[in-house]
C-alpha cells in the first residue's frame, strides 16, 4: 500500500503542477512580460545550484561509504515510469494543437470577429489536454518530446512555450502511453477541451488526435530527484 501511495502522490503532483491556472471555460491569455528571459535565467541559476549540490552529495557519499539497500525490481520500474527516469513503450495517443491560419478566419456567431488572442493556443488549452490524458489513465507522457515528470511545469508567452528551459513554437504535440480508448473518452469529457473545440470550429485552431499501437517515450534527460534511505539494521524509532 505504501508504494501505491507514493506512486499516486507523484502522479497527482504532476497533474496539479500542470493544472495550475485557467478555468475550463476561460481562454484569456495569461502571458507575463519578459517571461521567457526571466524563466530562462531562473532555470540556469537552478541548474548551476543543482550542479554544486550534486558535487557535495558525491563528496559526502564517498566519505560515508554506506551500502544502501536496493529496491524491489518491480517497484523500481514503476517508480521509474512515474518519475520519468526510464523510457516507456506502448500503445497510446498523440494530440496536436496548433494556432489558427489567418487565411481561414471568419466572423463567428452573430457576426462577431475573432480577436488575435482567439487565434493562438493558450497555456490552459494544453493544461486541459494534459490533465484529461492523466485522468484517462496515461502511464507516461511527453510534451514536445520532453518527458513530463512530477517536477515539470510549462509557461506560454504569446505563441511560444517554455518547458525545461527550452523554447518551443506551435504546433504543440502531447504524446501519452496508455489505453487509447479510455484517454479519448477522457478528452471528450473535459469541459476545457470542449471549449477549445468550439474555437476549432470557429477560427480553425489546429486539433488532431491519433492512436498508435506503439510509442517510444524517452526518459527525462534533466536532473532527477534523489532521496535518502535508511540502511538495514538502523534503529529508526526508539
Amino acid at each position: 500500500m505504501g508504494a501505491v501511495a507514493v506512486l499516486a502522490g507523484l502522479m497527482f503532483s504532476a497533474s496539479a503542477r500542470l493544472a495550475a491556472g485557467g478555468g475550463a471555460g476561460n481562454r484569456d491569455p495569461q502571458d507575463l512580460a519578459q517571461l521567457v528571459d526571466t524563466e530562462t535565467n531562473r532555470v540556469q541559476d537552478l541548474t548551476d545550484r543543482s550542479a554544486v549540490l550534486d558535487r557535495e552529495i558525491e563528496t559526502l557519499s564517498a566519505r560515508a561509504g554506506t551500502i544502501v539497500p536496493t529496491l524491489d525490481d518491480d517497484l523500481r520500474r514503476r517508480e521509474g515510469v512515474v518519475s520519468g527516469t526510464v523510457p516507456v513503450q506502448g500503445a497510446g495517443l498523440t494530440v496536436t494543437l496548433d494556432d489558427a491560419p489567418s487565411t481561414a478566419v471568419g466572423a463567428g456567431p452573430g457576426g462577431v470577429e475573432p480577436q488575435p488572442d482567439d487565434l493562438v493556443v493558450h497555456q490552459q488549452d494544453l493544461q486541459h489536454v494534459i490533465n484529461a490524458l492523466w485522468s484517462g489513465g496515461a502511464e507516461a507522457m511527453t510534451l514536445q518530446g520532453e518527458r513530463v515528470t512530477s517536477t515539470s511545469a510549462f509557461r506560454c508567452s504569446g505563441n511560444i512555450l517554455l518547458l525545461h528551459g527550452k523554447v518551443f513554437s506551435p504546433p504543440y504535440k502531447v504524446t501519452a502511453v496508455g489505453d487509447p480508448a479510455k484517454m479519448e473518452a477522457s478528452l471528450d469529457r473535459s469541459e476545457g477541451v470542449q471549449t477549445y473545440l468550439e474555437y476549432v470550429d470557429w477560427v480553425h485552431l489546429g486539433w488532431d488526435v491519433r492512436r498508435s499501437d506503439h510509442l517510444d517515450l524517452p526518459a527525462y534527460d534533466g536532473g532527477g530527484l534523489q532521496y535518502a534511505t535508511v540502511p538495514d539494521g538502523t534503529e529508526v524509532f526508539g
